[in-house]
């Protein structure tokens, strides 16, 4: 099982911009969808962005336009690019398969916290 570490979390102002990275344990072959997810405090965990082979992707509404994902097959990396940071976004965001049937165990992601 392919195993997930995100990085690149941190406390910024609103309006500010992060870029989480995720390294994976083994291959993350081109054709198997990745996805950044998130968890609020007292929320269940949601989808935000996710990529497919040949560089597709899709974000959820809330942060379509802000957040790039971008992946990197030969160094097992999947990058969020996150701008104009807003409270609501605060949450732990972890990465995995995009395909709940594919999900490898959670790590344990990386905090996000937008605050003045």
């Amino acid at each position: 099982q392919v195993q997930f570490v995100e990085s690149g979390g941190g406390l910024v102002q609103p309006g500010g911009s992060l870029r989480l990275s995720c390294a994976a344990s083994g291959s993350i072959r081109s054709f198997y969808a990745m996805g950044w997810y998130r968890q609020a405090p007292g929320k269940q965990r949601e989808l935000v962005a996710s990529i497919i082979s040949g560089g597709i992707t899709s974000y959820e509404d809330s942060v379509e336009g802000r957040f790039t994902i971008s992946r990197d097959n030969a160094k097992n990396m999947v990058h969020l690019q996150m701008n104009s940071l807003k409270p609501e976004d605060t949450a732990v965001y972890y990465c995995n398969w995009a395909s709940s049937s594919m999900w490898s165990d959670w790590g344990q992601g990386t905090q996000v916290t937008v605050s003045s």
